[in-house]
């Protein structure tokens, strides 16, 4: 049987059963480092993030997630590269023949053995001769890269005779332009239009047959929108777009969920309504981005082309049609979420009265409001820490030669001679462990933004558990600053339990995302159940799965209250959260759903704010043209919006835990005292006491 709680706190019980001496304070008893196991694993976690992230510093380069390889395997773009390469950041197919091969359905050539350069823009034909792209100048040819450059890649007018007949044989070191090029995501697409006069040029030189076919369109561009280069592509545009991040995912959330705290403190009774007006105002409005960038509304549709070119040329691109299906998507959400806030609207005055002691509670405790500046301030360093981690590990990888039997001879300047035996191209090798450095880096830091956001939690319960066990601030054992003792309790006795909550909420999650990508698995094998009784189980799983996670979620919230009060491990803490709950579900139920609705809805209004100003840094010249450019707004928006959300929880916990802690004390408070509270404050007893009120809440 579950003890009485408010036993422990009013006789002053120590953690391990004895009774302490009453000078001890309310909720100062004798306490115990609860979880110490769960805290050991904790700690081993970030020491193997910290060497998980030192292997991604050493192995990776950002660089790789925009930028192709060149046919030394150089990466466009890197000034460690030999030659230096900083200002040569599109990758560019020298040899045309190589790409149609590479295209052509009786050919087993790959794109990826096809002779690559690095340039600083694409190459155009010329209206009235023939233009060359050669290799870059070394060996016999007396050239610097900044010469080279200035003279448009070009120094065929200066080779050999032998070196010009190698050239016309397409084996280099200098190459015809015939087909004009535009600038796809940082490599030269080539349109498949070749001009008549550079190939009149080549012909009456001797050059050998250069094949015009759709073919060479085709090749590049699907390599271009291959999977794993958009999705290196959505990678790299969170890197480019750090000082969104920053401002529309650190720095905008932090003042919004400010805002909205004061406003709950000094008109919390229109608070309710203002958060759905403006939660149904930000979804429609991010909707209608996302209409914008897919090109359904206006004419601002993100191009995957960079720079100038003709407007009469247009490229399709694999960004675009994921914004299509997030703008179906949101439509979708869009409509839900507007007609369940106007099915609420007739319980909102719930939310107001349960919201008026939360109000009070902050009122008096006033350091809450400024708490969670803290946590977020650590949790701040650490993003920075884990999303560079990050994007280094998915940049890991070895640059390793091809294995290919493609006949491909080149023109070696070192060698002074045409070679064979290195003709294959070069690509970024990913092994497994990298696979699994990638998850455990993802789920690391799911783990400690779980951790992070329970530690706020349960230090802002202590401060509100004192509160009210104290009959509303008026006993002289309260702490000054409860937000302190709270602090110091945490830390020297519930950092494990904590540890261990979170570490339950992370693991819950990844397994769901586990069975997530094998569900997408099977759909790609056609493996599916096929039967109705396979599909009904399937889909059940699912469902199960998703309730047993929101249930852990609210199981997890409620023992770090009782954490907090007891200073019980996380285990038992959970069975009397439980059992307190189940015991007064009439009683607090329907208050407790509609408060949490309306406080959700706030911490997505702070959210869809910050998508929404996302979307508007990111519509900018900076983001749109040029060097900086993000080939999608999705990604960083979605980031932008989980860090708003991650923000809002923790300022926003202020509300949610106060009235949490405070309804589950004045629970335990009245059935101890045969159904009269005796620590509550008046505005509580005013609020929830009063049978007139409760038939009305509760119908």
């Amino acid at each position: 049987m579950r003890g009485p709680l408010g036993a422990v706190i009013g006789k002053y019980p120590s953690s391990d059963g004895g009774v302490a001496e009453k000078g001890d304070g309310i909720i100062k008893h004798n306490r115990k480092c609860r979880d110490v196991v769960f805290l050991v694993i904790f700690i081993a976690f970030w020491v193997a993030m910290i060497v998980n992230s030192s292997f991604g510093f050493n192995q990776g380069n950002p660089l790789r997630l925009t930028y192709g390889l060149d046919y030394k395997g150089n990466v466009c773009g890197d000034r460690h590269a030999d030659p230096d390469l900083r200002e040569l950041e599109l990758r560019y197919w020298v040899n045309p023949n190589q790409v149609y091969e590479s295209g052509s359905k009786d050919n087993q050539a790959k794109l990826s053995n096809a002779r690559t350069i690095c340039l600083m823009d694409c190459p155009i034909p010329s209206e009235d001769s023939l233009n060359w792209v050669c290799d870059y100048p070394e060996g016999e040819v007396r050239l610097s890269v900044d010469d080279w450059i200035d003279r448009n890649y070009d120094y065929f007018a200066d080779l050999t005779p032998d070196l010009r007949n190698t050239s016309l044989q397409l084996q280099g070191p200098c190459y015809p332009v015939i087909f004009p090029s535009v600038n796809v995501y940082w490599s030269c697409q080539l349109i498949a239009r070749a001009s008549n006069v550079s190939l009149r040029h080549w012909r009456e030189m001797g050059g050998v047959n250069i094949v015009e076919d759709i073919a060479v369109d085709k090749s590049i561009h699907g390599l271009i929108n291959s999977r794993s280069l958009v999705l290196k592509r959505y990678v790299a545009d969170v890197g480019k777009s750090w000082g969104v991040l920053i401002v529309c995912g650190g720095i905008l959330p932090v003042f919004l969920s400010v805002i909205w705290l004061l406003m709950i403190r000094h008109f919390v009774a229109a608070m309710p309504w203002i958060t759905v007006v403006l939660f149904n105002g930000l979804i429609v409005s991010v909707t209608m981005f996302y209409y914008l960038k897919a090109g359904w509304i206006g004419n601002d549709s993100i191009s995957p082309i960079i720079g100038e070119h003709d407007p009469y040329y247009h490229v399709s691109a694999r960004e675009i049609s994921h914004l299509h299906v997030a703008a179906v998507v949101m439509t979708a959400v869009m409509i839900i979420s507007v007609l369940s806030s106007i099915a609420i609207v007739r319980r909102i005055l719930m939310a107001t009265s349960v919201l008026k002691v939360a109000a009070k509670v902050i009122g008096e405790v006033q350091a809450l409001i400024i708490f969670p500046i803290i946590p977020y301030a650590i949790l701040a360093i650490f993003y920075m820490f884990w999303f560079s981690a990050g994007l280094h590990l998915f940049s890991s990888g070895g640059v390793v030669q091809n294995d290919c039997n493609t006949n491909c001879c080149a023109y070696d300047l070192k060698l002074k001679r045409v070679s064979c035996d290195r003709c294959c191209g070069y690509s970024i090798q990913y092994t497994s462990h990298i696979a699994v450095a990638i998850f455990f880096h993802l789920l690391g830091g799911y783990w400690a933004t779980q951790f992070f956001v329970a530690s706020s939690a349960t230090v802002i319960a202590g401060s509100v558990a004192t509160y009210y066990w104290a009959r509303g601030g008026t006993s002289p054992e309260i702490s000054f600053l409860p937000v302190l003792s709270s602090m110091k309790r945490l830390l020297r006795y519930s950092i494990g339990s904590v540890a261990l909550g979170s570490l339950i909420v992370s693991f819950i999650e990844s397994i769901r995302f586990i069975l997530e990508a094998l569900r997408r698995k099977l759909k790609v094998t056609n493996s599916a159940p096929e039967s109705w009784f396979g599909r009904m189980v399937y889909n059940s799983s699912q469902c199960l799965l998703r309730c047993v996670g929101w249930t852990i979620k609210s199981v997890n919230r409620n023992a770090y209250i009782l954490i907090a009060i007891t200073g019980k491990g996380f285990f038992k803490s959970s069975e009397i959260a439980t059992d307190l709950i189940i015991s007064n579900i009439l009683r607090i139920g329907k208050v407790n759903v509609i408060g949490d609705v309306i406080l959700f809805l706030g911490k997505l209004c702070v959210s869809l704010a910050s998508a929404l100003f996302a979307f508007l840094m990111l519509d900018t010249h900076k983001y749109n043209i040029g060097h900086n450019k993000i080939s999608s707004p999705i990604f960083p928006v979605l980031v932008c919006w989980f860090l708003g959300y991650v923000v809002a929880t923790l300022f926003f916990a202020v509300v949610e835990m106060s009235i949490d802690t405070i309804i589950l004390s004045f629970c335990q408070d009245s059935e101890e005292h045969q159904g009269t509270a005796q620590y509550a404050p008046p505005l509580l007893l005013a609020t929830l006491n009063d049978q007139t009120e409760m038939q009305r809440l509760t119908q």
